[in-house]
């Protein structure tokens, strides 16, 4: 595999948010090209940081890129999912903040071996973590035509998400769908002439889907937010980047349920369920991408960063 290397999205924004105090204690959950573990370790003096990652590949170039600090970084292979019993095992029971940005990086897209991508023939692949069971491959030529129209539908957001499911299935019959120029072809053939006349590449939303799938990296960020929260100091903080409306919509449902305080029906007196908020989302509404880092990053116009602070 070819150097790991990627733009860090909403870097400034994200240390800000995560206000580094020079003893803390910090977790980057996803690390990545460890562009944001840089900037957070660099602020460290006695502190500590926690890089997390399922990808062996972003793991052992974080470790040449952040030898500089290694005395302040301990490095994790696993899924941020686990965060608890990372963090157990760690024997660290909070800490004063965590990142998590949710991108696929940019080495994963585009590697042609590891079969992301919709611009290159390679096998169906699509692992974060070459050490999982299962493949694209196994997605595309082995799931029921119904779940395959689903995911379609609920992760790519596909218009034509029964017109392509069908496609694939009478294309399976006849030999299986090996490699992804194979499956782009195949998604092609099943669109309509207009559909393959739009700026965005006709195999785009089918490929997030069966990635998506892969990887279920919807069910790992919906465990991480279950556990992310208790895991923060008071004052601590949670910064995460979504860049599809899918994974935006679970970060933003739990930090706002965490932010709720009483629930109690409006015409009672006096709170009897006695909840009290877990934090204070600092700001309410997401951070984007400001024009000039459009400008250097295009894959940056979809990133929302949202914040919690941990109350006391």
């Amino acid at each position: 595999m070819g150097e790991f290397h990627h733009v860090s999205v909403l870097l400034d924004e994200c240390i800000d948010a995560l206000q580094i105090k020079p003893d803390g204690v910090y977790l980057d959950g996803t690390l990545g090209g460890a562009g944001h573990a840089c900037e957070v370790a660099r602020r460290l003096a006695t502190g500590t940081l926690i890089g997390i990652d399922r990808d062996p590949a972003a793991l052992e170039a974080a470790s040449a890129r952040l030898a500089p600090y290694a005395g302040r970084v301990r490095l994790v292979h696993g899924n941020f999912s686990d965060l608890d019993a990372i963090l157990d095992n760690l024997e660290i029971p909070a800490v004063d903040g965590m990142l998590f940005d949710l991108g696929v990086s940019s080495p994963q897209l585009d590697e042609a071996s590891r079969g992301f991508s919709y611009m290159a023939d390679a096998p169906l692949d699509m692992r974060m973590n070459p050490e999982d069971t299962l493949t694209a491959w196994t997605v595309v030529n082995e799931w029921p035509r119904s779940e395959l129209r689903r995911i379609l539908q609920d992760y790519g957001e596909e218009h034509y998400a029964g017109l392509i499911a069908a496609a694939i299935e009478r294309r399976r019959a006849e030999r299986p769908v090996a490699t992804t120029l194979e499956l782009v072809d195949v998604i092609r053939g099943a669109m309509p002439a207009a559909a393959l006349r739009e700026k965005q590449h006709p195999a785009k939303r089918s490929f997030q889907a069966i990635r998506i799938a892969v990887n279920d990296e919807l069910g790992e960020v919906e465990r991480m937010m279950r556990t992310a929260i208790d895991r923060l100091n008071p004052g601590g903080r949670l910064a995460v980047i979504t860049f599809h409306s899918l994974e935006d919509r679970i970060v933003k449902s739990a930090m706002a349920e965490a932010a709720r305080g009483c629930i109690c029906p409006p015409k009672l007196p006096v709170c009897v369920c006695g909840r009290t908020p877990k934090v204070k989302l600092t700001p309410r509404k997401p951070i984007t991408a400001s024009p000039e880092e459009l400008a250097r990053n295009p894959r940056a116009r979809s990133a929302k960063l949202r914040v919690a602070e941990r109350l006391p």
